[in-house]
């Protein structure tokens, strides 16, 4: 059974302990949806000042399709170079938005949302998805929250 944690201390000590909670609930199942949902689930725990998390997964070779998440409903597909979701998809690098409304082309899914980050799923120089992550808040994340997440999909990918 897995325990909540209080994630105090240092915010690059919190992701620290973060990524390796995720690499132990992943550990020995080799179901990708049901890792993508726990890690959803521990994101959605840890991270304050949000109002969605959870992945968008390749489908054929140019579109994203809703994968496990926590928050309202969302967009159901997104195509590869659109939006924050889609250029982190195609260009293969993370998209750190402090305001999403002035990122051309943004496909605002929920109304409330002001910032977002997006970190590319990429396994063997190909992109499999992507973790989507929206706040309210103008400029909720920085550097911070940039190197802890790529570090968690890292962890994430060697279960996937």
């Amino acid at each position: 059974m897995f325990q909540t944690t209080t994630y105090d201390g240092d915010r690059t000590k919190q992701y620290d302990l973060l990524a390796k909670q995720l690499d132990a609930l992943s550990t020995g199942e080799t179901n990708q949806t049901a890792n993508l949902a726990n890690a959803s689930a521990l994101l959605n725990q840890f991270l304050d000042r949000i109002n969605w998390v959870g992945f968008y997964l390749t489908d054929g070779d140019d579109e994203l399709v809703l994968g496990p998440f926590q928050g309202l409903p969302a967009c159901l597909r997104i195509p590869f170079g659109r939006g924050v979701c889609g250029t982190a998809a195609k260009d293969q690098t993370t998209q750190m938005i402090a305001d999403v409304h002035q990122f051309p082309g943004h496909i605002a899914c929920d109304a409330a949302s002001n910032s977002e980050i997006v970190v590319p799923l990429v396994k063997d120089g190909k992109t499999i998805g992507v973790l989507d992550i929206d706040s309210p808040e103008f400029d909720r994340f920085d550097e911070t929250d940039r190197a802890g997440l790529e570090k968690f999909c890292e962890v994430l990918l060697r279960h996937i």
